[in-house]
């Protein structure tokens, strides 16, 4: 029986989402392939997507531009689609170096990864799911556009066994070994299977539980789910249908198939080099490329076996790789997650790939179809995809000019507003800020200063601060973890004035701040974009007396329509409200939300990523526990890079909770 999609929420569609789900949903059904939901920050475009999904009952692909915002999906839909297959696909690599070669240096850099295991669970999770649902929403970052082995070749690598049916145990053990499980008798982990006498048990890759098989001589007696921690039964089964246990797995015979055609290649590179002089390159090549295909025709693999994925599928120089999307049917939904940055960032991959690899092919690391081991270009990706939406509160002109539509989702459920703008001369800039800032003081409120520099934002706060006034400053130089406290004393009102750069553009829920100025607005660059400086207006629009004053000496293009449109914003939010008696009032959150809401939206960054880690080792074995801390302290050093200090913090707190208490 095919489960069909349904939304569990008490909340029911508010403001304009009844409108944007129903246009929307018309659109995808009538065929129409590509269209926009223009939604503004805290109009609930998530659960917007969520009803559209309900709408259509169409397997969803929901892209991301990094893990934070795709886990925080990911944990949004798994609460309101709890009887549907909900499926996370990330890059499972909790460090990653490619490999790569700096010829200006002679230096080779070799491979270097660790991969989060429990993110390879999900990962292979989401693609048994496709094989086996139809009912799936997968969220995903843009490592979706990176090659797989092929659907087709991923059916047809299982094992499967049912209950009353005779099997050749050794047979059978084989074939785990085909689909990489590895044999240990003494312990069961995830990826592994043993044999007790009668009783096999397989710890799939892709699961929580494990399977347990009790043979009557050569027949299957019983099937069994079972916790492989606790040893619990779970339930009876009468069939059982085993996955590979990694990414890159293929049947013998299409690994024995290639290597007449890696040969070939191999040969045929040989001689180029050696024409062009290359005597050191070629032996280097000759090398490591025999070595390879020795560990094939052996083994079945071999280290970088990805770089040879081409001629193991039989596919043409230059031919595209199948990846997640190809998983999915050919009728299916799309939901690109702020487009304005994910499709430039999906437009950049194959470059960058294609520079590093190209000096690997060039210098003898590698044959020439490692090229082919690489992420779709931006054609190929949109190419694939069924009925595509693009969300974004800004829109780039790219989803704009090729979308049927473009459906606007301007009304918050609180019928806040977007802030007043104004432009005032730089000229006495210092002398209006300490006047406006001084009546938030009176009233209570918070006011946010932006810069464009570092040096500047210190100035500032130097100057402020010997006029008597209580400010801070907060930028990339600020000891990381020390920033969210500022934040929290920020909306304590320890102080009452916050300087920054662009930290304060987005991802920052404050509804004491009613007043943000924004020094240089004129000035061409990114942090004064027409995008950026949306971003920054949308800061004040948790307070109902929000306002932004652009401090410039002349109207920049980008300043004329980030004002034009919030006005025009404003003008669809104020209307509405009056036709239905709203009053909009400020937001009122504990100070503590700030933590508590960043901690568990950060997904993988914070709360997911604790969960996922802590999953992955048992913090009662001193040395699991010590490696546990270690890999959550490499968590949170990533995330002080990025400047994600919110959930940078939330892991610090679960480390010192952890090393206080033991568990």
């Amino acid at each position: 029986m095919i489960k069909k999609f349904k939304v569990i929420s008490p909340f029911k569609p508010a403001g304009d989402q009844d409108k944007a789900i129903a246009e929307l949903a018309a659109g995808i059904k009538a065929g129409d392939k590509y269209q926009v939901l223009q939604g503004v920050t805290g109009s609930g475009k998530t659960f917007t997507m969520a009803k559209i999904i309900e709408a259509v009952q169409m397997p969803t692909l929901i892209v991301s531009h990094n893990k934070t915002l795709a886990a925080q999906l990911y944990r949004e839909f798994k609460g309101f689609f709890p009887h549907n297959a909900v499926e996370y696909f990330v890059s499972y690599y909790d460090y990653y170096q490619p490999e790569a070669y700096v010829a200006s240096r002679d230096l080779y850099i070799e491979k270097d990864a660790s991969i989060n295991e429990e993110i390879e669970r999900l990962r292979l999770s989401a693609a048994r799911s496709m094989m086996e649902r139809e009912d799936v929403i997968i969220v995903a970052t843009v490592s979706c556009i990176y090659g797989m082995v092929t659907p087709d070749v991923y059916r047809r690598m299982t094992a499967t066994f049912s209950r009353g049916e005779t099997v050749d145990v050794d047979a059978l053990m084989r074939r785990f070994v085909e689909l990489q499980y590895e044999r240990n008798d003494p312990v069961l982990e995830r990826g592994r299977f043993r044999r007790r006498g009668d009783t096999l048990e397989i710890y799939p890759a892709y699961m929580e539980e494990a399977y347990r098989v009790d043979m009557d001589w050569d027949r299957v007696q019983r099937i069994r789910r079972f916790n492989p921690v606790s040893g619990e039964m779970l339930e009876d089964i009468d069939r059982a249908l085993i996955y590979p246990a990694k990414q890159f797995v293929m049947p013998a015979e299409m690994v024995h198939n290639a290597m007449g055609a890696i040969k070939q290649e191999l040969a045929e590179r040989l001689e180029f080099l050696k024409g062009a002089g290359k005597i050191i390159e070629a032996e280097r090549l000759k090398t490591r490329v025999e070595y390879d295909i020795e560990m094939l025709t052996e083994m079945g693999y071999c280290p970088g076996i990805e770089n040879y994925s081409a001629p193991l599928a039989g596919r043409k120089p230059g031919e595209s790789p199948d990846t997640l999307v190809d998983y999915l049917p050919k009728e299916h939904l799309t939901f690109i997650d702020e487009s304005h940055v994910t499709l430039p960032q999906i437009g950049a991959m194959y470059s960058g790939d294609r520079s590093r690899k190209q000096s690997l092919v060039d210098y003898g690391f590698r044959l020439p179809c490692a090229l082919d081991n690489r992420p779709l270009r931006y054609d190929e990706f949109v190419e694939r995809l069924d009925k595509t939406v693009f969300v974004s509160a800004t829109p780039g002109k790219t989803e704009v000019e090729q979308s049927e539509r473009v459906v606007q989702q301007m009304i918050r459920p609180t019928g806040l507003l977007d802030p007043e703008v104004e432009v005032r001369p730089s000229d006495g800039q210092m002398e209006d800020i300490y006047s406006e800032v001084q009546k938030r003081i009176k009233a209570g409120e918070r006011s946010l200063i932006l810069t464009l520099t570092k040096k500047m934002a210190e100035d500032l706060t130097d100057y402020l601060s010997g006029l008597g006034l209580k400010v801070r400053y907060i930028h990339s130089e600020v000891e990381t973890i020390e920033r969210v406290e500022i934040l929290t004393q920020l909306r304590q009102g320890d102080f009452d004035i916050l300087v920054g750069i662009n930290l304060l553009r987005e991802g920052i829920d404050l509804p004491e701040v009613s007043f943000i100025a924004i020094l240089d607005a004129d000035k061409i660059g990114f942090l004064r974009s027409h995008t950026s400086l949306v971003q920054i207006i949308g800061r004040a629009a948790r307070n109902a007396a929000g306002k932004v004053i652009m401090y410039a000496d002349r109207m920049s293009e980008a300043m004329e329509r980030a004002i034009a449109e919030t006005n025009r914003r404003r003008e669809i939010q104020v209307a509405y409200n009056e036709r239905h008696n709203i009053t909009p009032a400020t937001v009122k959150k504990a100070i503590a939300d700030i933590l508590t809401r960043h901690a568990e939206e950060a997904g993988s960054a914070a709360a997911g990523t604790i969960e996922v880690l802590k999953k992955s080792y048992n913090v009662l074995i001193p040395a699991q526990r010590k490696q546990l801390i270690k890999a959550l302290e490499n968590e949170m050093l990533e995330h002080a890079k990025n400047l994600e200090f919110e959930q940078a913090a939330a892991i610090r707190d679960e480390i010192a909770r952890i090393k206080e208490t033991g568990l």
